[in-house]
């Protein structure tokens, strides 16, 4: 699916709604540029809080509290 997006005069674009709502983005998201050699990606930057849960390497929130 491609989307068309419009670079204005300061280099500020905007993320259609339907990519936000589908990857969570909302204002304050932090999100990492990712630069090949043909291309540019933006990729929602997760944090410390976002990598804990279920399955993840780091634990549990209560195992992570137990611990610091």
């Amino acid at each position: 699916m491609e989307n068309e997006i419009v670079v204005k005069k300061k280099g500020q674009t905007t993320i259609p709604a339907k990519t936000r709502k589908k990857f969570k983005i909302e204002e304050g998201t932090k999100l990492q540029l990712i630069e090949t050699e043909d291309s540019i990606i933006l990729k929602p930057k997760k944090s410390f809080w976002d990598m804990l849960g279920a399955y993840s390497e780091f634990g549990t929130p209560e195992e992570v509290k137990k611990r610091t």
